[in-house]
């Protein structure tokens, strides 16, 4: 399984009055993530061009993030259903992989925009992140 891999930089804004990431944070580092991840398997970069609309995202707590830790950010997918994908995150340092800082998901639904519909996913679209699914 592939596993897209971007490094995340903390920025001074990002730490809140508890000298931590704030939790909301985490969810901009997910979307970071996203944009990578379709970047480099589909080769999407207009966020106009995303197939999908997301349907529910969550994250698990683990080690807070200070200002000087290194983070890295994988990502890959971890369900695959006829009209709707989950990608899962890893937040962990990036130059020690087995300190994790957080894990999420965000499921994310193929959406018509035009109709203003769900969708089912191409079979292209599925041959893809099935190489990156566990």
């Amino acid at each position: 399984m592939k596993k897209v891999s971007t490094d995340i930089a903390v920025r001074f804004r990002d730490i809140d009055a508890m000298g931590h990431v704030n939790n909301a944070v985490y969810f901009t580092y997910f979307e970071e993530g996203r944009k990578a991840f379709l970047r480099e398997a589909l080769g999407i970069v207009n966020p106009a061009d995303y197939p999908f609309i997301m349907a529910r995202t969550s994250c698990d707590y683990m080690k807070p993030i200070t200002l000087d830790d290194p983070i890295r950010l994988l990502v890959y997918i971890c369900e695959i259903g006829t009209k709707s994908f989950t990608f899962r995150y890893e937040l962990c340092r990036g130059d020690d992989a087995s300190t994790v800082f957080g894990k999420g998901e965000s499921v994310m639904v193929m959406y018509d925009y035009r109709s203003g519909a769900t969708v089912p996913m191409p079979d292209e679209f599925i041959k893809v992140i099935r190489t990156y699914s566990e």
